[in-house]
């Protein structure tokens, strides 16, 4: 399935709670997805990042240049804190898609 086949919504939520456990670049997103929904989802440069980027644009998601030695230069994207906490979920009570994919 290619990322233009989901809902924009959803692309969004599954984006947004794979940022739920910790702040990743998106390459590692990419391959996050890839694996853990076993190849049926994959995101190519010319999907991930502009959605990264609407998504920081919006707030929802600041991001970090981040240097490590030897390395490239990543983008890191988190989700916002709340009281020290990561921001989390509020609606819905049911599993969805995205959030299973999300925990496998």
């Amino acid at each position: 399935m290619q990322p233009n086949e989901l809902t924009k919504g959803s692309a969004e939520l599954l984006i947004l709670s794979l940022l739920e456990a910790e702040a990743r670049h998106g390459y590692q997103l990419s391959r996050l997805i890839e694996a853990r929904s076993r190849g049926t989802i994959r995101f190519n440069v010319a999907s991930l990042y502009p959605l990264l980027y609407r998504l920081e644009s919006k707030g929802w998601v600041p991001g970090r240049w981040v240097e490590a030695a030897g390395e490239r230069r990543r983008r890191f994207y988190r989700l916002p804190r709340r009281d020290g906490r990561p921001w989390r979920r509020t609606s819905g009570s049911g599993p969805t898609s995205s959030r299973r994919l999300a925990a496998s």
